[in-house]
């Protein structure tokens, strides 16, 4: 059964998505230029507030009530949604979750990459090469006629098989019209469940995979999600448009 309540995009609409992805998938080239150790969260925000403006857009993530920064830096134990501060510097081993939202003449872009400041453990490392292909495995199966379960299914599944553990506090979601619409993405779940994947349908898709159990707990800021029993964890996120010809990542 179709849900009338997401919203299908045009051709039209789904370039327009992609011209914010564009800025996105360019920040995240430059970042991935420069040594994050030393750094403090506020001073990478800054570029990337600053290189979202020069490309005329806006970071959407300013747009969510009661949140003033441009991205969500998430750093080692923290699972999503960390704060960008002065204080918080990153250190040579950390794993570094960069999220990142754009508004470009009224449509959504969001996305998000681990990175690793400088040399990271093996486990660190596998533990992120895992998420990335979780996501490549859950993009695999966006085609129409499949279903929200499958996504689900394909990123537990191949997480699952590797010895970690996916959150079930956060999900995807739809995204393009606003930065966040329905329906709801688990990434989790059984295959042939959940809504029909039609063609116009804009996802985002960002499983957060952790290195021990899968529950998480917020902290007083109300906004930093972390691992409950303190391991690492890595986050990958694409926007990814469903098309009769199959999936096209929007923010690659």
């Amino acid at each position: 059964m179709r849900n009338n309540r997401v919203r299908i995009k045009s051709p039209d609409d789904i370039k327009r998505i992609r011209d914010a992805g564009i800025i996105i998938a360019d920040i995240f080239k430059k970042i991935s230029r420069i040594s994050l150790a030393g750094l403090s969260t506020w001073e990478i925000d800054t570029m990337i507030d600053s290189m979202i403006i020069k490309k005329k857009g806006r970071a959407a993530f300013k747009t969510v009530p009661g949140y003033s920064a441009a991205s969500c830096i998430s750093i080692n134990d923290e699972v999503v949604h960390g704060i960008p501060s002065k204080k918080r510097k990153i250190r040579t081993g950390d794993l570094v979750k960069i999220d990142i939202g754009v508004v470009l003449n009224g449509y959504f872009g969001d996305a998000c990459k681990t990175f690793s400041a400088g040399r990271i453990t093996d486990n660190a490392r596998r533990l992120s090469e895992t998420t990335s292909r979780s996501l490549e495995k859950a993009i695999e199966v966006m085609m129409p006629g499949n279903r929200i379960g499958d996504i689900g299914n394909a990123i537990q599944e191949y997480a699952e098989s590797c010895g970690f553990s996916v959150v079930r506090n956060y999900t995807g979601h739809g995204v393009g019209f606003a930065l966040h619409e329905p329906p709801v993405v688990p990434h989790y779940g059984k295959k042939k469940t959940g809504i029909v994947l039609e063609p116009g349908m804009v996802l985002a898709v960002e499983p957060m995979i952790n290195e021990g159990g899968y529950g998480v707990r917020l902290l007083d800021d109300g906004w930093t999600a972390v691992t409950a029993d303190g391991s690492l964890s890595a986050h990958f996120e694409h926007t990814i448009a469903v098309t009769g010809s199959g999936p096209v990542i929007l923010t690659a």
